[in-house]
């Protein structure tokens, strides 16, 4: 068998394992078997992040009408409309789409390499889909456990907050973390080294920042952003990234700032002028120091673990005074 029969025999076990079947269904077919009408399932479908094909074209399985019929009967989204479902739609897919992007090479490595170590005297048909059966069942058991456990926390931190729902308004302390110089550092790095710091930065901050009571909102190449419940908690994490990011030879300098008060969380992320505040302290911070907002100060003051030194205003895009203090630890 040669490479390009093998690669299209895996590609077509690998689809019908994960969609659980052939494709036999048309859009006209999904709409009619799941009673969502067929331009709401449409709009759901792209939201998603998948192409949207002809009427008539047999694209669809039997998960995908129950994944519709699924996501229906929720009575959060039934209630809500199809902006608001398309909204939700649209960001499960795209936490979707990178952790499968992410997969992809990772499946088809382990599926080969599975297939090659099974009895050479098992056809290699049933070997690759034994292989893939294995690799599917052992990636699925996972990402269920990790997302169980990250959903656990979730629900543990929202579950005192006043109002629940997609969109809630939360107290809380939003950071973000960045390298000084990194555009530049881009310019001379070869793939690997710059893969080295990004993955030396990610797993640095993500521990200071889990380790001390925060959770990441998400990361943009140089950038963290994360958030904690209280001041407090907000200014170990700044600490211990900053702390953190001195151990590691060769990772450059940080800038570090946070923000306290009410922002708005909506599917994951955060928003208002607590954030901005955050993101422009950031930008003014002078690299290894850590800036934080008047609400912060306010809220720190007078707790042992801190020193505080107030800083003149400055102007920043949006905020024509902006008063900046520079946290460090008492000692």
């Amino acid at each position: 068998m040669s490479d390009t029969e093998m690669n299209e025999l895996v590609q077509r076990t690998v689809e019908e394992s994960l969609l659980a079947g052939p494709r036999r269904y048309t859009r006209t077919q999904v709409a009619e078997q799941s009673g969502v009408p067929e331009a709401e399932s449409r709009r759901l479908w792209t939201a998603l992040g998948f192409p949207a094909t002809e009427n008539d074209e047999r694209d669809y399985t039997q998960l995908d009408i129950t994944a519709v019929s699924n996501f229906r009967s929720m009575k959060v989204v039934a209630a809500s409309d199809i902006r608001q479902q398309a909204a939700a739609a649209r960001t499960i897919g795209q936490g979707m789409a990178r952790l499968a992007e992410w997969q992809a090479d990772l499946v088809l490595a382990e599926i080969r390499a599975r297939a090659a170590a099974a009895d050479p005297a098992v056809p290699l048909a049933e070997r690759i889909r034994a292989a893939t059966e294995s690799t599917m069942a052992g990636i699925e058991q996972l990402q269920s456990y990790v997302w169980r456990r990250h959903l656990a926390a979730a629900v543990s931190r929202s579950v005192d907050e006043h109002e629940v729902g997609e969109d809630s308004m939360r107290t809380l302390a939003v950071g973000f973390a960045d390298m000084v110089g990194f555009t530049r550092l881009t310019r001379h790095l070869h793939p690997d080294e710059l893969s080295t710091l990004l993955e030396a930065f990610e797993s640095t901050t993500t521990s200071a920042i889990t380790d001390n009571g925060g959770w990441v909102i998400k990361n943009v190449g140089d950038e963290v952003m994360f958030a904690a419940e209280t001041a407090a908690d907000a200014a170990r994490i700044s600490l211990a990234i900053q702390e953190s990011t001195m151990l590691v030879g060769g990772t450059p300098e940080l800038r570090v700032a946070f923000a306290y008060g009410e922002v708005l969380q909506r599917f994951g992320d955060l928003y208002g002028s607590v954030v901005n505040i955050a993101a422009r302290l950031t930008g003014v911070a002078r690299p290894g120091n850590i800036l934080i907002d008047d609400a912060a100060a306010d809220a720190l003051d007078g707790n042992p673990e801190f020193a505080i030194r107030h800083l003149r205003s400055v102007r920043v895009r949006g905020f024509n005074r902006l008063r900046p203090h520079r946290l460090r630890p008492a000692d």
